[in-house]
């Protein structure tokens, strides 16, 4: 028996069946990729989770757990690029700290090295016969007494710049003249500036009754080793100048002398720790190498600044402030 249209029934019912069977699969498809990625991100969250639980060992802080409803891959990606970038800073900053470190030890150990075995070679010259030569013996002790005095010298300067680093030493503010201060600086340094034939004196466009409000003791030390540097590494019958003006809320003082200069690529480190300009004139002409540095801590403790300003063979003018009060 013939069934009128059963060719366009059954292609019909085939056409309905095949894209049954596209949906379902399709939905099948979609179902099982769904329930794969959940086991994916499940599977690579816990491999994560063992990066973060070792990199959380190191970096406490700065890492965070990955949240588990979060791209997992992404999360981990930055974070671990964070955390490398910051060991790299770390890594580079402590690099950069041992080398000081080992620098400065250098240092410490040259400066401390040479006072000490020149009192040792004039002592043992004194023991092995010249104490019975009364041509010798008392020009070997005072020489002996010269290096000893060094020695306290440095010792002393690095007592001071270590506590001024560590912030261990109290500033004992008053007010004060700060142009009688300097005076006072110039009466004590007069011998030590008539040896050199350096004439210590003010500028004309100094003015006269300006008060500041800082240590005034610290403050003295400032001035002290700003001349005293002039002095040393300024030329015969030289002149080191002094002014204070007025700048509204502080007050500008400026030490400036007439001597060689300083060379224009080593202004940038001179106030550095042990830093020498010229190494054996500087070491002959004194000092423990630290007097610059102790006088930027000193203004830089008051909140202040100090700037320095140079020219080969013309001289060279020491700025600092303070503040200013009635």
């Amino acid at each position: 028996m013939i069934i009128a249209g059963g060719p366009a029934i059954i292609t019909g019912y085939f056409t309905h069946s095949f894209w049954k069977s596209v949906v379902v699969f399709a939905i099948g498809l979609i179902v099982g990729f769904l329930v794969f990625n959940y086991f994916l991100r499940r599977f690579i969250y816990r491999k994560i989770k063992l990066i973060y639980k070792n990199i959380h060992r190191l970096n406490t802080e700065h890492i965070s757990s990955p949240s588990y409803r979060q791209d997992p891959i992404a999360s981990v990606s930055a974070e671990v690029s964070n955390w490398a970038q910051e060991r790299r800073d770390e890594i580079a900053l402590l690099k950069k700290q041992e080398t000081f470190r080992r620098e400065f030890i250098g240092n410490v150990s040259h400066e401390l090295k040479t006072p000490i075995f020149q009192v040792q070679g004039y002592i043992h010259t004194l023991l092995d016969g010249a104490l019975d030569d009364p041509k010798v013996n008392y020009m070997f002790l005072e020489k002996a007494a010269k290096s000893a005095d060094r020695l306290v010298e440095l010792v002393n300067d690095l007592t001071s710049i270590s506590q001024l680093e560590s912030g261990d030493i109290q500033l004992n503010y008053q007010k004060f003249n700060i142009r009688n201060l300097i005076v006072e600086v110039f009466e004590e340094l007069d011998l030590s500036a008539n040896k050199k034939k350096t004439k210590l004196g003010f500028k004309e466009t100094s003015e006269k009754n300006l008060k500041v409000y800082a240590d005034k003791s610290r403050i003295k030390q400032v001035i002290t080793n700003l001349v005293m540097n002039g002095i040393k590494y300024g030329r015969e019958n030289g002149q080191i100048l002094c002014a204070v003006y007025d700048m509204d809320k502080n007050i500008l003082v400026e030490i400036a002398d007439d001597g060689e200069g300083i060379p224009k690529e080593s202004i940038p480190r001179l106030f550095e720790r042990f830093y020498r300009v010229e190494k054996s004139r500087t070491r002959d002409a004194g000092g423990s190498g630290l007097g610059l540095s102790i006088v930027k801590h000193i203004v830089e403790a008051h909140g202040q600044s100090i700037n320095v300003r140079s020219k080969e063979g013309k001289g060279t003018t020491f700025t600092f402030t303070l503040q200013k009060t009635k």
